[in-house]
């Protein structure tokens, strides 16, 4: 596996909007919607932009002024729920 290559994808079901206090998130294929908190509309929006875990971190560590460490869990964890609630998929 290339560094930095993308490892999950959003799946074809999620409509996502984002703004200033997060993003509403709908799975228009199970029927469910989610809110999202600032990071985690960024981490999406990432996400759809195709970017892999590795370069999501280092761009919310950025952009949130974060520890890279903390960052790190923090996004595979979201990641993970992600997955759990079949938001996005393994590439």
């Amino acid at each position: 596996m290339l560094v930095g290559q993308p490892l999950y994808r959003v799946s074809d079901g999620v409509r996502s909007t984002h703004g200033q206090d997060g993003a509403i998130v709908l799975d228009i294929h199970q029927g469910q919607m989610f809110n999202l908190n600032p990071v985690g509309s960024r981490i999406l929006e990432l996400l759809e932009s195709g970017l892999a875990e590795a370069d999501i971190v280092e761009t919310i560590s950025r952009e949130f002024s974060t520890s890279r460490d903390i960052v790190e869990k923090d996004v595979r964890e979201f990641i993970g729920s992600l997955k759990e609630h079949k938001l996005v998929a393994e590439r």
